[in-house]
């Protein structure tokens, strides 16, 4: 009896056992381990991981890169071009992995079976422009890979948005379809409408946020689209060093071809364009109606270059 009484008094006095950080640092560790197993079991009799495995060596892999926007900020012609570099493998179309709620619940399994076959020395790339303005895409990234190196195209917001338009408008006029004009979206009530969807896409501040919530600055390369357009190959060069691939691209690559007015891509003698749809002429806007979108910008922009610490040569309006 006395040895019961001895060992209860002693559970009760023992202290508790207090979580060492590494120890914290393991449970989130095996937190994110669990949701990659938890996605790659969502997968298919039919599309088994042997599969992706080719005769040549090369696989299927998950990307290490990717390029998550923005929309209409330049994201085909930073893949085409980084893409000139023979340790790139970029998956051809747009996956919406992580922002279409349809294919995420595919799993892992089916994402990479939507990546190109690479070798083990090669980067995979794919390109969704959509993930940079997709509230739940950076936890899902980080899920996947808290390694993984980001890459964002970005140019003048005013600029976006009428490339934002005037794709959309394209895409109806091809159907036959009528499509207001732009001032029937950027103006409600005789005021700027700031709940137009395009005009959200290029506050890229807000959304730079929620990607440092998850990835430190040093994870996310920023390529100046402005820049990107007149003047390709200096950009390229730093995604090179970003990417820590050997510099394999030069300014050989890229020529000026006169009759659509942009740079155009020269590999192996082989040259080649971005297709039709790229670099269409924006509608004419009245020069109060972007005066007031320059305006409507310049607070917001002045917070995207202190939260990434540098600046860009976007249109900025200076009050009086």
């Amino acid at each position: 009896m006395a040895a019961f009484l001895l060992g209860a008094v002693l559970l009760i006095v023992q202290p508790q056992i207090v979580p060492s950080t590494l120890a914290i640092n393991s449970k989130a560790e095996a937190s994110s381990q669990s949701v990659q197993r938890e996605l790659l079991k969502k997968t298919s009799q039919k599309n088994d991981f042997k599969e992706s495995i080719h005769s040549n060596g090369s696989c299927r892999q998950l990307p290490q890169t990717i390029i998550i926007g923005v929309r209409k900020g330049g994201t085909r012609a930073l893949l085409e071009m980084l893409s000139l570099h023979p340790d790139i493998a970029a998956a051809e179309t747009e996956v919406h992995f992580f922002d279409w709620e349809d294919h995420y619940r595919n799993g892992l399994q089916w994402y990479i079976n939507q990546m190109p076959f690479s070798y083990p020395h090669q980067i995979t790339v794919e390109k969704t422009p959509a993930y940079f303005t997709s509230p739940k895409v950076p936890e899902r990234v980080y899920n996947m890979n808290q390694s993984m190196r980001l890459l964002l195209i970005l140019r003048d917001p005013s600029e976006r948005v009428l490339s934002d338009y005037t794709q959309v408008f394209y895409n109806h006029m091809q159907k036959h379809k009528p499509y207001p004009s732009i001032e029937q979206f950027l103006i409600k009530d005789g005021e700027l409408n700031v709940d137009y969807k395009a005009i959200n896409r290029s506050l890229y501040y807000i959304h730079m946020q929620n990607w440092l919530k998850y990835f430190p600055l040093d994870r996310i390369h920023i390529v100046d689209g402005d820049q990107l357009i007149k003047d390709p190959f200096p950009e390229i060069e730093k995604v090179e060093r970003f990417l820590k691939l050997s510099p394999q691209i030069n300014a050989s690559n890229f020529y000026f071809n006169k009759t659509k007015g942009f740079y155009c891509l020269r590999d192996s003698g082989r040259e080649r364009c971005l297709h039709e749809s790229k670099g269409r002429a924006h509608p004419q806007v009245d020069t109060r109606l972007l005066e007031k979108l320059h305006e409507y910008f310049y607070e917001p922009n002045k917070k995207f270059f202190e939260l990434v610490g540098r600046t860009f040569d976007w249109h900025s309006f200076v009050a009086s």
